[in-house]
């Protein structure tokens, strides 16, 4: 059996492997040739998300198991990982087979740019959900706006991150230097939520879905000690670098705050190798919107899935076989 999928995998696929009695392989490459949406042999892939407590890994890990559940002869297993930069250079890699990432971040992969030396052949299978930049601050930090964070201790997110290449973009934004103006605490989201309990984190930076379940547990338990920022005002800033940046809110009703909050948003999008089976990612790309209602049941965020806005990726290029499907399901051009 290949190694195809993150360490965090291989208990699992051994087990696999032994109960299906025979080979289990990874998908093929790309050799060309017609898009039939059949795969014909054994093929089991790896779904690379994010932080345990984030929307990623729990659509991932939903998406993994519609996969599997769908019958066919693709199977997935997914794993927590640092999310999207992270993500994109073990899928180039081949640790991965399909990863989740900001639409941002994909951007500067297939660019070569931000926090990739070269281009990247990445493709996407669809866009998916809508990130919501979430800046929360400790009540008792004296923070009001993001150029106050001068000093403080900041948690910009897992390194490799698309939190933390957000973060850093919007302290940038407001004029500091996220090397040396804030003590830049680089922590996945629970530990985050735990600082910001304890108080040894004045405010955290998160891009996620809604509801992202850490900021509902930090909402839930310590309403009155925290609350979000605005940062809004430093959208057209955030512009300038990507014109994927856009105004958003996040409803009072997600984390039961006194009112909505702005913010800023960016999408995501599921990647895939430029070379991946164009088959086994048609194979994928249906089941995604095939199986939509089921990965709402395991995050709200799934409910953005749409047809109308799947093959909005640019400058990412829709792969081959994600474009057979939506072809075939009747997603507008």
């Amino acid at each position: 059996m290949r190694r195809i999928v993150g360490i965090t995998a291989v208990a699992a696929l051994v087990a696999a492997a032994a109960a299906c009695g025979g080979k289990q392989d990874s998908a093929a490459t790309d050799t060309g040739g017609d898009v039939t949406c059949e795969v014909g042999q054994s093929t089991r892939i790896g779904i690379a998300t994010g932080n345990a407590t984030g929307v990623y890994f729990a659509l991932g890990n939903a998406y993994a198991e519609q996969i599997n559940a769908a019958g066919g002869n693709v199977q997935a297993t997914a794993s927590e990982t640092g999310a999207s930069v992270q993500n994109i250079q073990q899928l180039v890699a081949g640790t991965y087979d399909v990863a989740f990432s900001l639409a941002d971040t994909a951007a500067n992969a297939v660019n070569g740019t931000g926090s990739f030396t070269s281009k990247q052949p990445v493709a996407a299978l669809a866009r998916i959900h809508t990130n919501y930049t979430q800046v929360i601050v400790r009540k008792g930090a004296g923070i009001t706006d993001v150029a106050g964070m001068k000093g403080k201790r900041v948690s910009t997110g897992s390194p490799k991150s698309g939190t933390e290449v957000i973060a850093n973009r919007i302290l940038t934004a407001a004029g500091l230097t996220p090397e040396s103006d804030v003590s830049a605490q680089k922590l996945d989201l629970t530990k985050t939520v735990d600082g910001m309990k304890d108080g040894t984190i004045d405010a955290l930076f998160w891009s996620g879905g809604l509801p992202t379940p850490g900021i509902t547990d930090l909402l839930t338990t310590s309403a009155d000690k925290v609350e979000f920022l605005d940062i809004t005002p430093l959208l057209p800033e955030m512009q300038k670098i990507n014109e994927v940046y856009q105004e958003g809110s996040i409803p009072a009703a997600t984390y039961k705050t006194p009112a909505d909050v702005k913010t800023i948003v960016v999408p995501n999008v599921l990647l895939v190798r430029e070379d991946f089976d164009p088959d086994v990612a048609c194979v994928l790309t249906k089941t995604l919107f095939d199986r939509k209602t089921q990965l709402e049941q395991a995050n709200a965020a799934a409910k953005e899935l749409s047809l109308t806005t799947a093959r909005a990726t640019d400058p990412v290029p829709v792969h081959r076989g994600a474009t057979k499907a939506l072809d075939d399901l009747g997603a507008p051009q």
